[in-house]
């Protein structure tokens, strides 16, 4: 068996947990500021999902370097 196919399986996949803790973290946050600021609600929301943007984009960013070493 060819580590590197492990290693890829094992990186990939502490990516997405990764990436699902932060952006479920940011989401709470992001409830929680809404519910003491209901009026800055439109503002949170905004920064939330440029912030899960941003997040997303790593974890997609890591998965095909994870992927790509596996192939090579």
């Amino acid at each position: 068996m060819d580590f590197a196919y492990l290693a890829a399986g094992i990186g990939a996949g502490l990516t997405i947990i990764g990436g699902a803790l932060g952006i479920g973290k940011l989401a709470a946050s992001a409830m929680d500021a809404s519910g003491r600021q209901p009026e800055a609600s439109g503002d949170i929301r905004t920064s939330m999902i440029i912030a899960a943007a941003l997040i997303e984009g790593i974890a997609l960013f890591a998965l095909v370097i994870c992927i790509i070493l596996a192939f090579k």
